[in-house]
């Protein structure tokens, strides 16, 4: 019987204790939460540490890493638990930059050790079947609406509005890791508008237009002022009809019939996967989504709307 891996966490904030800490205490068979680095936060009964260069000398048992701190601060500390031989766990976004994640996955396979970049989304339970259902009848087109109210999700959390925070594609890239996870060919960018606030360094609104070689076009709708109803939705149409995502993959219409699916189970099917290429000596790195924020920058043309106030 294989041991559990010897797991610590750094950057323990409202998405540990929402997601992954569930996750890992529902896999004791293949995890063992053995520290916590954090500079405010703690979970119970598991030592923890200001730094995680503190950690990583106080438990050189520690196996792997899972880094759940703000994309700005994620490079440095995956270098050092990289360094150390741990293998690393990335929350979404892998990093500031796509440079950084370059350099972290050569880095690792250097180490002999694993390099997880998670895109939770894609593990909805629609996604799949979707994915299954256009690898057979082919995309004509695709709209995506992924509109949600910014007070309710990141309040005060003012890092997402600085460079690097990724502004209103912190959300929108969990829509573009399904997009780059369904549709069977491969879509480019060819015009944006990015809204910025007058007082903030990171877009609160997005329209962006894809196509594939073969012409075939994605419009994608992103904001971070809805209110009411939150809007995560996908629809592509194919020649027989039309295939809806919605609720962020956790709903599936195939031609207005909507699909029988699995329960939710997003972290820990990411969980399950780190443990998967641990064990096979792999790593697993797609930074297609974070491609596509990039190229939205380099591209996008940029308004000013009036300032946001938390």
């Amino acid at each position: 019987m294989t041991s559990p891996i010897k797991l610590a966490i750094v950057g323990v904030g409202k998405i540990v204790y929402d997601q992954h800490l569930p996750a890992i205490t529902g896999q004791a068979a293949d995890y063992a939460l053995v520290a916590t680095a954090s500079r405010n936060n703690t979970i119970d009964n598991v030592p923890s540490f200001p730094t995680i260069e503190a950690m990583l000398a106080a438990d050189p048992s520690i196996e792997a890493v899972s880094l759940c701190m703000p994309p700005q601060y994620r490079y440095a500390a995956a270098r050092k638990a990289l360094a150390a031989g741990k293998h690393v766990f990335l929350e979404k976004p892998p990093g500031a930059t796509l440079s950084e994640v370059a350099d972290l996955e050569a880095f690792a396979a250097a180490q002999g050790v694993s390099l997880f970049a998670s895109w939770h989304s894609r593990y909805a339970p629609g996604v799949q079947p979707a994915k299954a259902y256009l690898a057979e009848e082919k995309p004509t087109a695709m709209h995506v609406i992924w509109k949600e109210d910014v007070r309710q999700w990141h309040p005060n959390q003012d890092w997402i509005w600085q460079a690097g925070g990724l502004g209103v594609f912190d959300p929108g890239i969990n829509a573009l890791s399904i997009v780059t996870e369904i549709l069977p060919s491969a879509v480019f960018l060819t015009k944006a508008a990015l809204e910025f606030p007058e007082n903030r360094d990171a877009p609160i609104g997005a329209d962006l237009h894809f196509q594939d070689a073969d012409g075939v076009k994605v419009h994608a709708e992103f904001d971070w002022r809805q209110t009411g109803k939150q809007s995560w939705d996908i629809i592509v149409t194919t020649a027989k009809g039309e295939v809806r995502l919605a609720d962020g993959g956790s709903r599936l219409w195939i031609n207005g019939d909507e699909q029988t699916l699995a329960k939710e189970a997003e972290y820990p099917s990411l969980y399950q996967r780190f443990a998967e290429i641990i064990r096979a000596g792999k790593s697993d790195v797609d930074v297609a989504p974070l491609r596509h924020v990039a190229d939205a920058f380099m591209l996008g043309q940029r308004k000013v709307v009036d300032a946001f106030h938390d």
